[in-house]
């Protein structure tokens, strides 16, 4: 049975009467790549900060490391974070910006950070003020990665990116938890999760909606079949298997055809229908 890093029971924080997060309950296993998925103002990053200790949660309790550790600052050594908007010192060197968050860890990162500059070609000699948003993304990257933490709490990391350092990223992710670490990773762009995470939550409102394995919650979900046929189109909802679709398509004869996953607004209506019912 895999350890739990992450544990988290009834989580819930207020500001005065305005709910944040209400009843926010999940596990993270070892060697995992946790989705936490949801849209802008969900609950995403106010339940990442709770578990970081960055704020106090009204109620509701979190475990990291499966009590391993003594105190939070213990555990906060083997975690590597990154917030979802890192600021740094403008004036710095990404160079003397990436060694300064070394020395935080008390060990010598030098050669880790190289590597992970080199592929995710960080500029290390400009200074942060002339970076654009993708290159402070892989500043923030490399700080949180460089001192290979047991768990990576990543709060949107991939905003910014290109599509090329989005896959070098999840490369090093996968090599990392490959290697005995776990992620949790917080996003709300659907077209990553699929080929990346191997469970995820989808919080809305600050309300867990449900928390499966990827393949199930994908596999489950309507597809939106749109067919070009003289001048015509036709759009439709699809939930049966591949090779049924492809009979149809067959008969059909159209002159082209998509197929599309649902947007993450559509997972979010799904659940919402079923738990209406």
């Amino acid at each position: 049975m895999s350890e739990t890093i992450i544990a988290i029971s009834q989580l819930k924080k207020y500001y005065g009467k305005h709910m944040a997060i209400e009843d926010v309950s999940l596990t993270v296993n070892k060697g995992e790549i946790f989705g936490f998925l949801g849209s802008n103002g969900s609950g995403k990053s106010t339940t990442i900060r709770c578990l970081l200790g960055l704020i106090k949660a009204t109620s509701g309790q979190f475990n990291l490391f499966n009590d391993r550790y003594e105190s939070l600052t213990e555990c906060l050594n083997q975690i590597g974070y990154m917030p979802s908007e890192a600021m740094f010192y403008p004036q710095m060197k990404v160079k003397d910006v990436i060694a300064f968050a070394a020395k935080s860890h008390r060990k010598d990162c030098s050669q880790e950070a190289k590597r992970l500059c080199r592929i995710l070609e960080v500029p290390v000699d400009k200074k942060i003020q002339d970076l654009s948003l993708g290159n402070r993304k892989k500043v923030s990257i490399v700080c949180a990665l460089q001192h290979k933490p047991q768990l990576l709490i990543l709060d949107e990391p991939t905003s910014g990116l290109d599509p090329l350092m989005q896959e070098r990223f999840f490369s090093l992710v996968k090599e990392a938890c490959a290697a005995g670490s776990t992620c949790f990773l917080s996003s709300h762009n659907l077209s990553e999760v699929k080929n990346n995470y191997d469970r995820l939550a989808i919080i809305k409102e600050g309300r867990i909606l449900t928390i499966d394995t990827v393949e199930s919650l994908t596999r489950s979900q309507n597809k939106r079949v749109t067919l070009w046929k003289g001048g015509q189109q036709e759009s439709f909802s699809y939930n049966g298997t591949s090779a049924e679709l492809l009979e149809r398509l067959v008969t059909e004869a159209p002159d082209d055809f998509l197929v599309e996953e649902p947007t993450l607004e559509e997972l979010f209506m799904h659940y919402y229908e079923e738990g209406a019912k």
